[in-house]
């Protein structure tokens, strides 16, 4: 962070004001967002305290086991029932972080979405370059001769599971589960999106997951903005702090 930065800080005082004049005053920006980015349009987070993770299952399983590779495999009836009930939202929409992004790209900056989300929001507002660390689930695959589905094609069977039109195979979500690892091509292009940024923006997330958290450090660029609800152990690194929530703030930018 400059001394430059310290000084508008101070003078300004208006956090909403201040992050509109670094995205003016930049040409390559990333965004790096976490699942603080959808929760305003509806999409519950993994990990606070009213999250995915904390919620009382009527199970002896948790969900972190739920939504693995290995429990797919073994139990997909279990598995689908938990992912369509609680991992998909059909009527969700981009709230105002998702679209004052994509319209940034209408003012010939170069703007690369890095999202921890699997809910393809940041596409339906139109934003072109996404990389999405862990997946979508609106993108699908058999898992037997990988033909490929949209969400809105699965059809499934009497258990639930769905199935290949093809060869009657599961039918799974391109997206990341506990045990299986990133795609290493959406990591090098995320690691190579950062180093050329000369602003990064931190939004909804804790950077506690690793690697993702780990990227933060390729960053070689002047300006770093954190915008959370709670503080971050990387604030220190920071141009400007924001604690309020995603949406709300991109909100006051237009």
């Amino acid at each position: 962070m400059t001394n430059s930065a310290r000084k508008v800080v101070g003078i300004l005082g208006n956090k909403a004001l201040i992050l509109k004049n670094l995205i003016e005053g930049h040409q390559k920006i990333v965004f790096f967002g976490g699942a603080g980015v959808s929760t305003e349009s509806g999409i519950p987070d993994f990990r606070s305290a009213d999250g995915l993770f904390n919620q009382e299952l009527n199970t002896t399983v948790t969900p972190e086991e739920i939504v693995s590779h290995s429990f797919l495999k073994k139990h997909p009836q279990l598995f689908f029932d938990y992912y369509f009930k609680h991992l998909i939202y059909p009527s969700a929409k981009p709230n105002p972080a998702h679209a004052y992004l994509a319209a940034l790209e209408q003012q010939d900056k170069s703007v690369t979405i890095i999202t921890q989300n699997i809910d393809g929001l940041h596409q339906a507002a139109g934003s072109q370059k996404v990389l999405e660390l862990h997946g979508s689930v609106q993108h699908n695959h058999c898992e037997l001769c990988q033909k490929k589905y949209s969400l809105n094609e699965l059809v499934r069977d009497e258990n639930g599971i769905p199935r290949c039109d093809a060869d009657n195979g599961i039918v799974r979500p391109d997206v990341v589960l506990y045990g299986e690892a990133l795609e290493d091509v959406v990591i090098d292009q995320s690691i190579q999106a950062i180093k050329e940024a000369d602003l990064l923006i931190i939004a909804g997330t804790s950077l506690s997951v690793y690697p993702s958290s780990g990227l933060i450090d390729f960053y070689q660029g002047e300006d770093l903005v954190l915008i959370n609800k709670s503080s971050l152990t990387a604030e220190s690194q920071a141009t400007l702090v924001i604690h309020q929530a995603v949406g709300e703030l991109f909100q006051q930018l237009n």
